[in-house]
């Protein structure tokens, strides 16, 4: 899954990375970004043309939805697109959510150890994601999980799904909206490029937001 993660690049680098127009933004490094927050994503404007680093609430509730409705933080690859829930965002509300890293938790002796997930190369991470605009009328979202893959699995058994650098484009291209045509367009990041370290416990409080959560814990 991915319930906690970390942003800290700035905006140069974020618009370095993605390689598309980016409308100017801006954003405070993050080390312990939790669910129920406002979280940073780039989506297209309403003219479709532009894209933009908007500010998501991290939880999903379609406009139709009742006060009794779920709010998931995650969207599985498996039902996004088929799930009544989610299948319309899928089709014509994708985003992407920048990160640095997110946190997983192995079983250990009976106790839980934080790990932080990263790229090897230092380089930011796009993880995919739907939003709606939600019964208050201010946009939420969902990251989209898949089967952990590489390194990843021997820590948790989902991962988000981070794209490569090929995927960003067509994840974000309002015409496309049939569910083959994008799962052959877009494709998940090449495991061998991440890696990964245990942390300290105190990421466990998100209260606590600091560089030396990501560190190594020896």
């Amino acid at each position: 899954m991915c319930g906690r993660f970390a942003l800290y690049s700035d905006f140069p680098s974020l618009a370095r990375s993605l390689k598309l127009p980016l409308a100017e933004g801006e954003l405070t490094p993050r080390y312990n970004i939790a669910p129920g927050t406002w979280i940073s994503a780039v989506r297209r404007h309403e003219d479709g043309c532009q894209l933009g680093l908007d500010t998501l609430w991290w939880g999903y509730r379609p406009h139709w939805a009742d006060d009794k409705a779920p709010q998931p933080i995650n969207a599985t690859v498996e039902k996004v697109a088929t799930s009544p829930y989610f299948r319309g965002a899928f089709a014509h509300h994708r985003c992407l959510v920048p990160a640095d890293g997110w946190y997983e938790w192995l079983a250990v002796d009976g106790r839980k150890q934080p790990h932080y997930l990263t790229r090897g190369d230092g380089e930011p991470l796009w993880f995919a994601g739907i939003w709606t605009d939600r019964p208050d009328g201010k946009p939420g979202c969902a990251i989209l999980t898949e089967p952990a893959r590489g390194i990843a699995k021997a820590i948790h058994p989902r991962m988000p799904l981070t794209l490569d650098q090929q995927s960003l484009e067509p994840w974000l291209d309002p015409e496309l909206t049939d569910r083959e045509t994008i799962r052959h367009l877009v494709h998940h990041l090449q495991h061998e490029r991440l890696t990964h370290w245990p942390v300290s416990n105190r990421v466990n409080k998100p209260v606590e937001d600091d560089p030396a959560l990501i560190e190594e814990e020896r």
